[in-house]
């Protein structure tokens, strides 16, 4: 009989802790799982889920706006927040129900409340103490917000999904893919948006051609940008407005100031130092390559980590951490060619180096780019238009990058990083009849090289 209450006691019942307690438990393990919110983490409750319908929804004015077109006319069409709002916790909830059913059925005991570390075997909830032989912690992120005067009247993306009004006039703050994507929603369902960013140019990280050109076609969806521009302080004025003053010297009054500056490691009030688990200088907890922290019996995987912050990779790390620890499996995971999305309008999605990082890499790089007005726009009347890049090392033939700035980009990209985590060859691409008339289809049909370095 085991002298542990479990032998997997898991902390956070986000993506990664579910599956991780759900694989566990499959295979005989006695799992509890502690849940201080909601089931289904940050993704399910206040990130992708929700945030992806909100897409959908900015996205129908645009489509109403062209339908004339193709000869159809809207009239008189309204916007119900509270309806969009509304039906949106309904599905939330269903999901959360799932995710309650997927855990309790699988056989893992659920504790719902704030659980903290007392020691290497102990976890405390509430008042209740429970012991396990190992310990997952998988607690997620949380909106890091600056410290800055009239900083309690920021909305972050913990609240942005629930308003009780729809605000008028939005101020974004941040550079990273939530700022870009809610100025997106926002400005799609009728708000004056603005987004501001203190550095030259929003979506660091990712491929410069590719920011340069998202700039240029969310800005024609009515998203005013302004770069090397920072907010100073935040004050609420007797009609209810927010003024902003800026760095400048300038001040706008706006209705909602939504900061999306990056998120932190969720790990306040968690026991760490109790228990001896290290963290890192930017506060994640520090794991080696089997997810394994400074206390040998205590684990960590997901946002906490820091490696990268995507609900699928959180669930890749929960199933090679159960299968090295109970399956004698590998608990590696691969972080090449992982492709990303972000659900700006058009989208962005893209998979292996970016342009820069592959001209460092490579010495011989070729560059094949395409961009073009999309076919259903040629009755539309709208001037968005649609980029495509493959990045080929030229020894080896292998497409090592690929990017798209377009409708369904997302769609798209999932199908080519699957040909790159095979291996594809620019050859392979060329030798694919492609599916006509698509924009898919761009991709093999790039003949000819852009450019070429080396």
């Amino acid at each position: 009989m085991s002298a542990f209450d479990f032998d997997l006691f898991v902390i956070g019942a986000g993506s990664g802790g579910v599956r991780a307690g759900r694989m566990a438990a499959a295979m005989g393990v006695k799992v509890a799982v502690a849940e201080e919110r909601y089931l289904g983490g940050t993704c399910v409750n206040v990130g992708c889920v929700p945030k992806k319908l909100y897409v959908y929804a900015s996205e129908f004015a645009q489509a109403f706006a062209e339908a004339p077109g193709y000869g159809l006319q809207a009239t008189e069409v309204e916007f119900d927040w509270p309806r969009l709002r509304d039906n949106k916790k309904a599905e939330i909830s269903r999901l959360n129900g799932i995710y309650r059913n997927l855990l309790v059925n699988s056989g893992c005991t659920l504790i719902e409340g704030r659980a903290r570390l007392l020691d290497a075997h102990r976890v405390q909830v509430g008042e209740q103490i429970y012991s396990a032989e190992r310990i997952l912690l998988a607690p997620g992120g949380w909106p890091n917000i600056p410290d800055l005067p009239g900083k309690e009247w920021i909305t972050s993306s913990n609240e942005v999904f629930d308003l009780e009004v729809f605000p008028k006039r939005v101020l974004v703050v941040g550079g990273g893919y939530i700022a870009v994507e809610f100025a997106g929603i926002f400005a799609g369902l009728g708000a004056q948006t603005q987004l501001v960013y203190r550095g030259d140019l929003f979506l660091r990280g990712f491929d410069q051609e590719v920011r340069e050109f998202a700039a240029q076609e969310v800005a024609k969806k009515g998203v005013k940008l302004a770069f090397n521009q920072d907010v100073k302080a935040i004050q609420r004025l007797s009609s209810g407005a927010l003024q902003v003053d800026m760095a400048d010297g300038q001040s706008q009054e706006v209705d909602l100031v939504f900061y999306a500056t990056g998120r932190r490691p969720k790990t306040d009030n968690l026991g760490l130092e109790a228990a001896g688990v290290k963290t890192n200088a930017q506060g994640a907890i520090e794991v080696n390559e089997n997810f394994q922290t400074s206390v040998d019996s205590i684990y960590a995987i997901g946002d906490v980590i820091n490696r990268v912050q995507l609900t699928p990779v959180a669930l890749a790390e929960g199933m090679a951490l159960v299968r090295a620890l109970y399956a004698q499996g590998s608990g590696q995971v691969d972080y090449e060619l992982i492709p990303t999305a972000v659900f700006c309008q058009p989208n962005i999605a893209t998979v292996g180096l970016t342009e820069e990082q592959a001209r460092a890499t490579y010495p011989r790089l070729q560059v094949f780019r395409s961009e073009f007005r999309a076919m259903k726009h040629t009755l539309t009347g709208s001037q968005e238009r649609t980029l495509m890049k493959l990045l080929v090392d030229a020894e080896s033939d292998r497409v090592v990058g690929a990017h798209m700035v377009g409708a369904d980009a997302g769609e798209i990209i999932q199908g080519i990083a699957v040909a790159m985590k095979a291996g594809a060859t620019k050859a392979h691409f060329d030798a694919t009849i492609g599916i006509h008339p698509t924009a898919a289809e761009e991709f093999v049909t790039l003949r000819e090289p852009t450019r070429t370095y080396g």
